[in-house]
């Protein structure tokens, strides 16, 4: 998979709201009424980054759930990184 340039980075973070660039990922936090609900979408993440086979850095903090998107093999972002983000926004 292809390393996007910062152009084409900062082109598809235009399309998800919500989401940043920190430190070379795409980062969102998203936040619940309580543990459960954090959970419940934690596993819905889990369930479409198996089907993708990308997977986050996840972080889960009570309510609050921050997920990091970059490619390792790429060192860096690729398609499949906003791609996956697409993924797990429809979630909510």
């Amino acid at each position: 998979m292809k390393k996007l340039t910062d152009e084409h980075i900062a082109e598809r973070l235009t399309a998800r709201e919500n989401w940043t660039l920190q430190d070379g990922a795409i980062c969102r936090t998203f936040e619940f009424g309580d543990f459960l609900g954090a959970m419940h979408f934690v596993n819905g993440v889990a369930e479409a980054a198996q089907a993708a086979d990308h997977h986050p850095d996840i972080d889960i903090r009570y309510s609050k759930v921050t997920l990091r998107l970059s490619t390792h093999d790429a060192n860096g972002l690729t398609e499949r990184d906003f791609a996956l983000a697409a993924t797990v926004d429809a979630l909510i």
